[in-house]
């Protein structure tokens, strides 16, 4: 059922610590209306409140409970980590409501932590030369883009950032720019206190974020547009 976000339950964090301790089908199976409770159905409500809140302002981003919300359960085929479920739950919001798009909203609640990310992550390589050639072509643009994304505290991550600089990229002399063009993703993200996950006022603090981290999306959107165009 949809409703109105109004905090994830208290056991939110307990559940999971408990559910990575059994990383039992059975355990789960009977705690499954605790996890709904305090887990999955808070999550859905989140999503579909962001997505009314982000369509109010503009920013192209809109999920449900149906099809936002990755599953508990890990995907173990190819994996040497055998245990059934993850250490976290999540979501993600994009600009046709699918987990297929680039440019998206992603919540994490989760044992290690919690996080919101506006994210390209692992862009298509179409689109990730596209977005390393417009740093390269266009480096007053990028550099405002990352001024703009600082004034609001936010900065690129590195995660994953290549050892060396990709072929075709090497005339790029400023650190600054063979730096992020070094880059296989291009986002950037909002640690979440995990004893603030429990109100309505994550609402707020998620869209103040995503307002924030909006010259990026403006940015990515441009670049993915002229792509789309050939």
């Amino acid at each position: 059922m949809s409703g109105e976000f109004k905090g994830f339950g208290q056991k939110a964090i307990p559940f999971l610590k408990a559910l990575d301790f059994h990383q039992s089908r059975e355990w789960f199976v009977e705690n499954r209306d605790l996890f709904e409770q305090e887990l999955r159905d808070p999550l859905g409500d989140l999503v579909e409140t962001l997505t009314r809140r982000f369509g109010e302002a503009g920013l192209g981003l809109k999920g449900d409970r149906k099809k936002s919300l990755f599953r508990i359960n890990r995907d173990v085929r190819f994996a040497k980590d055998k245990r059934p479920y993850n250490r976290h739950l999540s979501a993600i919001l994009s600009p046709d409501g699918t987990k297929m798009e680039q440019g998206v909203f992603y919540v994490h609640v989760g044992l290690e932590r919690c996080f919101a990310d506006i994210a390209w992550w692992q862009p298509a390589p179409e689109l990730l030369l596209a977005m390393r050639k417009a740093i390269a072509a266009r480096p007053d643009r990028f550099r405002a883009l990352v001024a703009a994304l600082k004034k609001n505290g936010l900065e690129f991550e590195t995660e994953g950032r290549m050892k060396r600089t990709p072929r075709g990229f090497e005339h790029v002399g400023d650190s600054d720019l063979a730096e992020t063009i070094r880059n296989r993703h291009f986002y950037v993200q909002h640690v979440i206190d995990p004893a603030g996950i429990h109100t309505a006022a994550l609402v707020d603090e998620l869209v103040d974020f995503t307002m924030c981290a909006k010259p990026l999306l403006d940015w990515g959107r441009a670049i993915e547009g002229k792509v789309a165009q050939g």
